[in-house]
C-alpha cells in the first residue's frame, strides 16, 4: 500500500494530536534509567510518541518469546518518511540535510531535506522498476558518496532491505554477503577513492560474482569521473544517472514495526556471515531518543560522524539518526591524515559549524601522530564545536585527554556494538551527566540496558571487580532482532540463561559506570592471573612518547601465557627505544603490578588495521606464537604489514 500525499498530510495530523510528549528536561539520568527497567512499556510509549505513525502499535513489548522480543506491535510507519517527507510537510524543507565534503574528489556539495526526499524518490522508483518489492534485498557497495546514502533511503522507502556492504571489501567477503542475502539488485560505483590511489571497483565486483553462487538480476554503478567503468552489459548493468533522470518519484510504503529495514554483517573469516536484522519501528524510536537524550544534539544542528557507511556507526549516526531529528549530517570521503594533513577533521568542524564529532581512538591516534601537539588545528576556531564523542575500539586515558586539549572541548568514550545499534553505555550528556567524568570510563548504562558484570557462574561482580558483561533480558528498541535467516544461530551466539552475552569484560566502579576491558578473547591468564591486556594498554598510553599500542599473549613454556606489548612511537621521539621499552616496562608494572609480568616490548613502524582502523589483534597473536593464519583481506596496507611479519617472526621471550 502507497500513501499518497494528502493521507500523509492527514497522518501527520493525526500524529501531531498523538504525540503529545511529556517535557522531561528537569529528570535526571536515574530517574529515566529506572523507568525504563521497573516500567519498560510506559518509558519507551513515551519516546515512541517522537515518531510518526501511519497506524498505532496496540502493544508496546511482546516478550513471550525471548530472546525474540517484538516491540510496537501491530504499528505502522516508514523510516524514510520519518527521516524526510516528515521535515518537508512541517516546512524544513529548504534546511541542509546533507553536506558532502571530498578532498580526495575535489568536491563538495549539499542536500536540503526536500532535495535529499526528491532523490530518494527517485531512486525507489529506480528500483521498483528493476523488479525491487518489499522485503526484497538490495546489496550496496559504495564509497562515502551521497548517492550511497541516496540508495538507502530509496530501499527504506519502498521496504526494500538494504545490505551496506563497506566499498573495496575484499571479493570473497563480498561473495559471501552476496550468496547469504541473495540481493535483487546491487549498487556500485566505478571505483572508490584513496588520498593516493583510485580502487576500481569492477575487478571486485566481477570477482565476488564470479565466487557466489548468487546473482543479482540488475547492476546499478555511478560512474565516477576518476574511473569510467570499463564494460556495460545492457540489462544487468544499469547507469545511475541515466535511470535516475527518467525516473519519477515513488511515496513511502506502510511498513510493520519489525519488517526489517537493513542487514549488517559482523566480521568473520569462516562458515556463514552474521548478518544482524534490524526492524523499522524499534530502530527509529531507539535512534530519535539517542541523539536527543545521549548527545544532546537539537533539530537544526550540524552533527558529523566520521565513519564509513559500512559499519554500524555509519548506519545510525551518519545515514538514520541525525536526520530523524532532523539535524544536518555531514558525508566525509577521506582519511584523517593526507587530505590535505592532519588538520582536515579542525577544518571540517569549523567549516560546516559541527557541534558534536563522533569518531574512533585510532582516527585520533593518527591525527596525534601526525601532529603531536595539534599545531595544525589551532588556526580553526571551531567555535560551535561542543563535545567529542569517541566509540569502536579501547580508548586509553591519554588520548581523551589529548583529544580535548587539541579540540579544547569535552572527550567522551563510549561503548556499543553492531549488535546493539546504539550506545549501550554512554555519558547522557542530554540527561545532565556530567562532560568531566574522563578518567577511561565509557559512562552509564543506556536507559533500556539492564548490563550487569557477572562472573563465570553468572554471579555479580563486586564494584572494581573484572567480569564479564551480560545484559539482561529483554534488550531495548533498536537492538538486533535476530540473524538473517538463522535464528538458531541467533540464540546459541548470543544468549544464555536470559542473559544477551556481549563477549566483553569490564567492571563497574563505586559511581556505577562502567569500564571496558575488551573482548573476552583478550583475557589472558599468566600463571593462573587473569589478566585484562586492555588494562596493559591503557597504562603503556600514558607514556609520553607512545602513539600506539597493542598487547597480546605469547605462549610461554613456564607460565602458559606471557604479554607481549607492540608499541609506536611518536615521530617526535628522541630517546631510544630501548630507553623507552624500560619505562614502559615500568609503567605497567606501577599501574597493573608485577603480576602483570610484562618483559618484552617489541617497537614497530605501524601496527597494522583494517579499513575500518581496527588492529588485527588475533592475526599479529597468531604470528607471535608460531601458528598458521592468513594475511586479513581488508588490511588497508599490505606492504607495511609485511613489514611488520618479519619483525614479529623473531621475537622471542628473553
Amino acid at each position: 500500500m502507497i500513501l499518497p500525499l494528502r493521507s500523509r498530510l492527514k497522518v501527520l495530523q493525526m500524529s501531531a494530536c498523538f504525540c503529545k510528549v511529556l517535557n522531561r528536561n528537569s529528570v535526571t539520568y536515574s530517574e529515566h534509567f529506572q523507568r525504563s527497567l521497573n516500567s519498560p512499556e510506559d518509558y519507551w510509549n513515551e519516546a515512541a510518541q517522537e515518531i510518526l505513525w501511519f497506524k498505532k502499535y496496540n502493544q508496546v513489548l511482546d516478550n513471550s518469546n525471548p530472546p525474540f522480543s517484538k516491540w510496537f506491535v501491530g504499528g505502522q510507519m516508514n523510516t524514510c518518511y520519518n527521516l524526510l517527507d516528515r521535515h518537508v510537510l512541517e516546512g524544513f524543507g529548504n534546511q541542509v540535510a546533507l553536506f558532502y565534503d571530498s578532498p580526495v574528489a575535489g568536491k563538495k556539495s549539499m542536500f536540503t531535506y526536500s532535495e535529499l526526499m526528491d532523490q530518494a524518490s527517485k531512486f525507489a522508483r529506480v528500483l521498483v522498476n528493476l523488479g525491487v518489492r518489499k522485503g526484497d534485498r538490495v546489496l550496496i557497495y559504495m564509497p562515502m558518496i551521497p548517492q550511497s546514502l541516496i540508495a538507502m533511503h530509496g530501499c527504506s522507502r519502498i521496504g526494500a532491505v538494504h545490505v551496506t556492504v563497506f566499498g573495496g571489501f575484499a571479493p570473497n567477503e563480498l561473495a559471501r554477503r552476496i550468496d547469504d542475502a541473495k540481493p535483487i539488485v546491487m549498487v556500485t560505483a566505478s571505483c572508490g577513492i584513496e588520498p593516493n590511489k583510485v580502487i576500481g571497483y569492477e575487478s571486485l565486483v566481477d570477482k565476488a560474482l564470479n565466487l557466489a553462487s548468487h546473482s543479482p538480476k540488475h547492476i546499478v554503478t555511478v560512474q565516477r569521473e576518476q574511473l569510467k567503468q570499463l564494460k556495460f552489459i545492457n540489462g544487468f548493468h544499469i547507469d545511475w544517472d541515466d535511470k535516475m533522470e527518467s525516473a519519477l518519484g515513488h511515496d513511502c510504503v506502510p511498513l510493520d514495526s519489525d519488517d526489517p529495514l537493513y542487514i549488517i554483517y559482523t566480521s568473520g573469516t569462516t562458515g556463514r556471515p552474521k548478518g544482524i536484522v534490524r526492524g523499522n519501528g524499534c530502530h527509529g524510536v531507539a535512534l530519535k531518543w539517542s541523539m536527543k537524550h545521549i548527545y544532546d544534539l537539537k533539530p537544526g544542528e550540524r552533527w558529523w560522524a566520521a565513519s564509513d557507511i559500512g559499519w554500524v556507526v555509519g548506519h545510525s549516526y551518519i545515514v538514520y539518526g541525525p536526520l530523524l531529528n532532523r539535524s544536518t549530517s555531514i558525508l566525509f570521503e577521506g582519511k584523517p591524515i593526507g587530505c590535505p594533513d592532519a588538520g582536515t577533521f579542525s577544518r571540517i568542524i569549523d567549516e560546516y559549524d559541527v557541534v558534536s564529532l563522533f569518531t574512533a581512538p585510532t582516527a585520533m591516534r593518527v591525527i596525534r601522530n601526525a601532529d603531536p601537539d595539534g599545531d595544525l588545528s589551532k588556526k580553526y576556531k571551531m567555535e560551535k564545536l561542543r563535545v567529542v564523542f569517541l566509540a569502536g575500539e579501547n580508548c586509553e586515558q591519554d588520548l581523551l585527554k589529548w583529544t580535548s586539549s587539541v579540540f579544547k572541548r569535552p572527550a567522551l568514550d563510549h561503548w556499543w556494538q553492531t549488535e546493539s545499534g546504539w550506545p549501550i553505555t554512554s555519558h547522557h550528556i542530554g540527561l545532565g551527566l556530567s562532560t568531566n567524568y574522563q578518567h577511561g570510563s565509557s559512562g552509564k548504562p543506556s536507559p533500556g540496558w539492564n548490563v550487569k558484570v557477572l562472573n563465570k557462574r553468572l554471579e555479580e561482580c563486586k564494584a572494581g571487580e573484572l567480569g564479564e558483561i551480560y545484559v539482561k533480558l529483554p534488550l531495548p528498541p533498536g537492538a538486533m532482532q535476530t540473524l538473517w535467516n538463522n535464528d538458531s544461530k541467533y540464540v546459541e551466539t548470543y544468549f544464555t540463561k536470559g542473559y544477551y552475552m556481549t563477549m566483553d569484560t569490564g567492571k563497574v566502579d563505586d559511581n556505577g559506570y562502567i569500564h571496558i576491558g575488551g573482548r573476552i578473547d583478550d583475557i589472558i591468564n599468566v600463571a593462573g592471573h587473569r589478566l585484562s591486556t586492555k588494562q596493559m594498554e591503557m597504562a603503556i598510553g600514558k607514556h609520553p612518547d607512545v602513539s600506539e599500542q597493542v598487547v597480546l599473549g605469547m605462549n610461554d613454556s613456564i607460565k602458559g601465557v606471557v604479554p607481549v606489548g607492540l608499541i609506536v612511537l611518536k615521530k617526535h621521539c628522541t630517546k631510544s627505544n630501548d630507553d623507552v621499552i624500560k619505562e614502559v616496562i615500568a609503567l605497567v608494572r606501577n599501574d597493573v603490578g608485577p603480576v602483570a609480568a610484562l618483559k618484552k616490548v617489541v617497537v614497530l613502524p605501524t601496527l597494522p588495521k583494517t579499513r575500518a582502523g581496527k588492529f588485527v589483534r588475533g592475526v599479529l597473536k597468531k604470528i607471535l606464537n608460531g601458528e598458521e593464519y592468513q594475511v586479513p583481506l581488508t588490511l588497508d596496507n599490505v606492504d607495511d604489514f609485511h613489514e611488520i611479519e618479519s619483525i614479529l617472526k623473531i621475537t622471542k621471550i628473553k
